[in-house]
């Protein structure tokens, strides 16, 4: 269950507001292979322990996507709106991976709502999403993520 749930007419009053960090989640080396199996990214750097053991990370670490990927589950953790008939990933407006997710890491999101605007239908949120790793100095990955809600 998400921690802040708001209706459609509270969304823009949340525009510049701290909404909260989701729970821990531990990215494993299984998770890492089925995401490479699913979008075809076997690099050695992310499914092959042993060699990536003597890599500039000292072992194997997840694929940036895949952290990315994690945001509809973590943001949910976050924040539900609980009258829109429809919640839509319309996209994302940035991406950067500062630092790497070690596998065997622990990562949360932290959501910050930075803009709500009026479309057809309904509204469209952007709420920048910073990836964090469980005593990590820098984040994992820091992304404007863009979702519409229709009334």
């Amino acid at each position: 269950m998400a921690q802040l749930i708001l209706k459609l007419d509270e969304l823009r009053s949340q525009v510049g507001e701290h909404l909260g960090a989701s729970g821990w989640h531990e990215v494993t080396q299984e998770q890492v292979g089925l995401f490479a199996d699913a979008t075809g990214d076997h690099q050695w750097i992310h499914v092959d322990p042993e060699r990536a053991a003597a890599g500039p990370f000292g072992g194997p670490v997840a694929h940036g996507f895949l952290t990315l990927s994690l945001a509809p589950m973590l943001v949910a953790e976050v924040l539900e709106v609980a009258d829109a008939a429809v919640t839509i990933n319309y996209g994302l407006n940035r991406v950067r991976f500062p630092a790497p997710l070690p596998v065997g890491s622990r990562v949360r999101a932290d959501v910050t709502c930075t803009a709500v605007d009026d479309v057809p239908g309904g509204l469209q949120a952007t709420f920048t999403v910073t990836f964090e790793r469980e005593g990590g100095g820098k984040p994992v990955c820091v992304a404007d993520l863009l979702l519409r809600y229709g009334a």
